[in-house]
């Protein structure tokens, strides 16, 4: 389980990866897109950042409202796509543990339905448009396919990833056919798509700070 803190800990993470890595996804859009992705997810993860502050100091601790304040500060801040993409994201994800001070695997996998669920609906984008659905989807896929595996949550989170990853490396094979990396017809074959790529990195976050807050909980850290 974990509880309101600690997921404001792993959307704190979240942040900073995002931060260590603007130049790369801003590098991977300039290819395809509007060389601006990196920035403006870093300018919205630093506006959450801002947020989870006033959430500690009201000791909001109802985790649907955390992701719900995540998900509108990111429409409200984030450029280009990525804004309403991820905002939608974070909000239908907010919907499914909404009243909920700790969430726990299955929780964990409501929330990744919550929000594929709402990036298709925003981005009117299916598996293989070359869009951050190719990676969430198949994440989505792991969770739904483990529900009867007897694995623990920090294995099944690393097969999260790992699903997350395949999807993004699966990008730079296939053409665009969302967004403006679509205009660009063949020649966006060969390109890795930096949506996709920002997932990864968040999904990657979240087995990694689990892993570390686990930890810390098996040592008496």
């Amino acid at each position: 389980m974990l509880s309101a803190s600690d997921v404001i800990y792993v959307l704190e993470k979240m942040g900073t990866v995002i931060a260590e890595n603007k130049e790369y996804l801003t590098e991977l859009d300039s290819a395809i897109g509007d060389a601006d992705h990196g920035i403006n997810m870093t300018k919205g993860f630093d506006a959450v950042k801002s947020k989870l502050e006033d959430i500690k100091q009201k000791n909001i601790d109802n985790i649907g409202e955390i992701l719900k304040i995540t998900g509108m500060t990111l429409v409200s801040t984030v450029g280009g796509a990525a804004g309403p993409l991820y905002g939608t994201a974070f909000m239908k994800a907010a919907l499914a543990v909404m009243g909920k001070t700790e969430v726990d695997i299955r929780d964990f996998q409501n929330i990744m339905e919550g929000a594929l669920a709402g990036v298709k609906m925003r981005g009117k984008a299916e598996i293989s448009d070359k869009t951050m659905v190719d990676a969430l989807e198949p994440a989505v896929n792991i969770l739904r396919e483990s529900k009867d595996k007897e694995l623990n949550e920090i294995e099944l989170l690393n097969n999260v990833r790992l699903a997350a990853l395949q999807g993004m490396e699966y990008t730079k094979g296939i053409q665009a056919r969302k967004g403006r990396a679509s205009y660009l017809g063949a020649r966006s074959i060969g390109h890795q798509d930096p949506g996709a790529t920002s997932s990864y990195l968040l999904l990657n976050t979240i087995y990694q700070t689990v892993e570390e807050i686990k930890g810390k909980d098996i040592n008496g850290g």
